[in-house]
C-alpha cells in the first residue's frame, strides 16, 4: 500500500512537489486532487496500472418496488471520518442525495461496496489510492435497473482527483444509451475535478449535463447553503 510516508521518501522534493498538487493527505470526501490537471495525471496512472477485470455486483438487479418517476439519485457516499468535519454518520454526498431526491421526486439508489472502507480518514485515502493505481473495479453488494430511468442525478466524492473505483463498476455494469446524467460531488478544494468528462468517456451515449460541486463541510455544516446551491443547480 502507498503510504504518504513512502511517496515522499521514494521521490524526495519532486514528491513534495505532487503532494501539494494531488493534495495527498485529502482523499475521502474530502480535499482530493488541486486541480483538473493532476485530476487527469492520477486518472493516467490509474489506467496505465489497471490489469483488473471490473467486479460485477455479487447480486442480481433490484429495482425499487415500482418506478416513483422517471428519474433517479444514483449515489456513492462515505460516512465515518472525512475531511475538516470529523466522524459523521451521514456522508457529504449523501447529505446532497437526499436533497436532490426530495426536490426532483426522484427514486434513490446507494452504491454499497462489498468491502467497506476503512473507518479512518487516513487509512481510506490509502486504500482509495492504492485502487486507483490499480485500476481496481471494487464490488458492490446489489444493483439497480435503470431501464425504466431517462434522467439519472449522479453523486460521488472526489478521491485523489476521480470518481471513486467502485462508481466505475457500477458505471460500467449499466447501459447509458439515451440517458440524461446530472453529475453532482463532493470535495475540498478540487471542484469537479474534470470528473464530468470521464463521465462522457466511460458512459457511452449519455448526455452528460453541467455538474454541482460543493465542499463537504458545506454539505455537513451550512445546510441552507447547500440548498441554495442545489436549488440553482437544479434551476
Amino acid at each position: 500500500m502507498v503510504t504518504r510516508r513512502d511517496f515522499l521518501k521514494a521521490t524526495g522534493m519532486a514528491g513534495m512537489a505532487a503532494f501539494g498538487s494531488l493534495a495527498l493527505a485529502a482523499c475521502g470526501e474530502s480535499r482530493g486532487a488541486a486541480s483538473s490537471a493532476s485530476a487527469a495525471s492520477a486518472s493516467s496512472a490509474a489506467s496505465s496500472a489497471s490489469a483488473s477485470a471490473p467486479a460485477p455486483a455479487s447480486s442480481a438487479a433490484s429495482p425499487p418496488a415500482a418506478a416513483a418517476a422517471d428519474s433517479i439519485v444514483v449515489y456513492f457516499s462515505r460516512a465515518d471520518e472525512n475531511y475538516g468535519v470529523g466522524y459523521v454518520e451521514q456522508g457529504n454526498t449523501a447529505v446532497l442525495a437526499e436533497m436532490i431526491s426530495a426536490k426532483t421526486g426522484s427514486d434513490m439508489f446507494e452504491i454499497k461496496p462489498e468491502a467497506a472502507y476503512p473507518a479512518s480518514y487516513q487509512e481510506c485515502c490509502d486504500v482509495a489510492l492504492e485502487e486507483q493505481h490499480a485500476g481496481a473495479r471494487p464490488a458492490y453488494t446489489v444493483d439497480v435497473d435503470l431501464a425504466p430511468y431517462k434522467t439519472v442525478y449522479l453523486g460521488y466524492p472526489i478521491w485523489w482527483g476521480d470518481l471513486p473505483m467502485c462508481v466505475y463498476t457500477f458505471l460500467e455494469a449499466h447501459d447509458w444509451a439515451g440517458k440524461d446524467i446530472h453529475p453532482f460531488c463532493t470535495h475540498e478544494g478540487s471542484g469537479v475535478s474534470g470528473t464530468d468528462s470521464k463521465l462522457g468517456a466511460a458512459c457511452a451515449g449519455a448526455t452528460v449535463g453541467t455538474p454541482l460541486s460543493m465542499t463537504g463541510t458545506t454539505a455537513q455544516t451550512d445546510r441552507s447553503a447547500a440548498e441554495s446551491a442545489v436549488d440553482a443547480w437544479l434551476g
